[in-house]
């Protein structure tokens, strides 16, 4: 296993990262310290995990841990499973859950985690060991203080429920707060597997009171309908948006009056059925292209880019998926005036929720579903109140992304400065 450990050498740079920064660093008064700080993560830990298999055989897997910045507590980010999975794209998820976590007010730095793996190809009984094996090479650098990871693509709860049982087997102890989405049964949080999308659904509530806009009528498509895109889905349906178009992996439905939801959802077990309605198939492509009102990209990143952004029709954008836009797509929607409420706002939900469930297994204190979207509901509506006040300071031509940027990079500063990691007074 290898530690990589800046700060110095540029080789250590997130490059995306340096790209964003730029972007905010005039008008958030940034400096060069402040910029060789934010621009590359504190750790980068990487294994090559060998994995028996069922044949016999050993199949060595590639993985990651990037811990982003620590300033303001434990770091927190998902562990995801994909065969595109590498150094370059788990910087970038850690550096946005860096800033996702200031955003929302809540005391994690960030972090992320991946293998290089299509776990499609994998029987369970492989699968299991590899998750196993993922924590009895990270272990010593994950902890209910110190780095907390959690689901992300392509892994869920029986995978964290595994991570869970190893890293406790390895300890000698149980730590029900070292790994968050976890099954209720293991200390998981009530109302934690939906609330990405419940997070999603208050933000875009409040963007449009804020725009003094109701949500009747209010058109919406949302490409990917996984766990994310499935769940917002029926909670925008249920608060009168029309939900218009939905798509998942093998392609998309379209109906202008609005599709079916609950009928969606009774029917829904595979990629296929999303095409049982009478509706019209379209491609991905397409959906992101529909003249509507609310586009909410809910699957991968990089889907609105320079190339297709020409075509993209709507008035608004909510990225519920990490990265979605493209910084290049991102400035030419800026520059037509078409808002984009940033990830690092719209899908924090569920590193939130995660947070309850931290502190839940901290304080041996069980909530209620309700009472966890309460809170939610409260921690959601307070960031975007504060990020709604810097936009509009100033001259008021902040988009959302550089008042959700300017936000987080203050809040990670003050708390490297308060450690005197940054000289008194290099920031203004």
């Amino acid at each position: 296993m290898d530690t990589d450990l800046g700060p110095h050498g540029t080789e250590t740079v997130c490059q995306t990262c340096a790209i964003e920064l730029d972007r905010i660093a005039e008008a958030a008064m940034l400096t060069g310290q402040d910029l060789e700080l934010l621009q590359q993560p504190r750790r980068r830990i990487n294994a090559n995990i060998p994995v028996r298999m069922d044949d016999g055989s050993i199949e060595v897997f590639p993985s990651f841990r990037i811990q982003y910045n620590s300033a303001r507590g434990p770091t927190k980010g998902g562990i995801r499973f994909h065969p595109g999975v590498d150094k370059t794209e788990v910087d970038e998820l850690a550096f946005l859950m860096a800033l996702k976590c200031a955003v929302v007010g809540i005391p994690f730095g960030g972090a992320k985690g991946g293998v290089q793996v299509d776990p499609k190809e994998l029987s369970e009984g492989e699968l299991e060991r590899l998750s196993r094996a993922y924590v009895t090479e990270y272990h010593d650098s994950i902890g209910p203080q110190t780095d907390i990871p959690a689901p992300d693509v392509n892994t869920d709860g029986q995978i964290m429920a595994w991570m869970l049982d190893e890293y406790e087997r390895i300890e000698g102890e149980h730590a029900p707060g070292v790994i968050t989405g976890k099954p209720v049964e293991l200390g998981g949080s009530r109302g934690r597997t939906s609330a990405t999308s419940y997070g999603g659904a208050v933000i875009l509530d409040a963007f449009l009171d804020a725009e003094d806009i109701p949500p009747e009528n209010i058109s919406v498509a949302i490409q990917g309908f996984g766990n994310v895109g499935s769940y917002l889905a029926r909670f925008l349906d249920e608060r009168g948006y029309d939900v218009v178009a939905v798509s998942n992996a093998a392609g998309a439905i379209y109906d202008e009056s609005g599709v079916d939801i609950p009928a969606l959802h009774a029917g829904y077990e595979s990629n296929e059925d999303l095409f049982d309605l009478d509706t019209a198939e379209i491609t991905n492509e397409e959906l992101l292209t529909l003249d509507v009102n609310v586009l909410i990209p809910a699957a991968i990143e990089d889907q609105i880019t320079a190339e297709n952004v020409d075509d993209v029709q709507a008035d608004a954008v909510l990225e519920m998926a990490n990265g979605p836009t493209t910084p290049e797509a991102d400035q030419i929607l800026a520059d037509r005036g078409v808002p984009v409420i940033p990830d690092i706002l719209a899908n924090a939900g569920g590193v939130t929720a995660s947070y309850f469930e931290w502190v839940q297994n901290t304080t041996n204190e069980y909530w209620t579903k309700a009472t966890v979207q309460e809170k939610l509901n409260q921690q959601m509506q307070t960031a975007f109140e504060e990020l709604n006040e810097i936009k509009r300071a100033g001259d008021g031509n902040r988009t959302w992304r550089e008042a959700a940027y300017t936000r987080a990079v203050e809040s990670v500063l003050e708390a490297e400065r308060l450690r005197s990691n940054i000289p008194t007074g290099a920031h203004a």
